[in-house]
């Protein structure tokens, strides 16, 4: 099985990986899982669930389009929604294949605090502010903001592993729930 995932991102293919492993593990051993880089159409920043499920489809798609030999491709996008008072941090992912058929599934939250949002609604994507606040480099590519807040307890790539299993359900469940 060969995926292509719209990003190079190392915490991103990671988790695609160990996912992809779990949900299908008789085709683990056959398993290539590429990316690539492609573009959300979306601001760096989304800030709200439907920017951020835009800006994963359109990176699977646009995945999917780049390599004849996948059978899927996948968009992983973090982004903002605020609910109530409150702004909470979450990523979306979308699988499509090449029949068109589309899957979105999404990961955990985690509330954001005013001291970053208050960046972040300055246009300062949450990486950059991750990175200033801690005083890490390139912590998108590692843990994560997820990491850096649950001190070390979640990171990236565990987080999005669980909207990667919603995202595939159609494929892994049986069909008369789809149909």
């Amino acid at each position: 099985m060969i995926v292509v995932v719209g990003t190079t991102n190392p915490a991103k293919l990671s988790a695609v990986t160990i996912a992809l492993k779990e949900l299908f593990p008789d085709k683990a051993h056959d398993l290539i899982v590429r990316g690539v880089g492609v573009k959300s159409g979306v601001s760096d920043q989304p800030m709200s669930d439907e920017e951020t499920i835009l800006g994963a489809t359109n990176r699977a798609k646009r995945a999917l389009e780049s390599d004849a030999e996948a059978n899927f491709g996948i968009g992983v996008e973090g982004g903002c929604q605020k609910i109530g008072d409150k702004y909470f941090e979450g990523g979306w992912t979308v699988v499509v294949d090449r029949n068109g058929v589309i899957g979105v599934g999404s990961s955990a939250r985690y509330e954001l605090s005013a001291k970053i949002m208050d960046k972040l609604l300055q246009g300062i994507e949450l990486a950059t502010v991750i990175d200033d606040i801690s005083g890490e480099t390139d912590v998108r590519s590692k843990g994560g903001a997820m990491g850096i807040l649950t001190n070390g307890l979640l990171n990236r790539d565990t987080c999005y592993v669980h909207g990667i299993y919603f995202a595939f359900s159609r494929w892994i469940s049986d069909a008369k729930y789809w149909n």
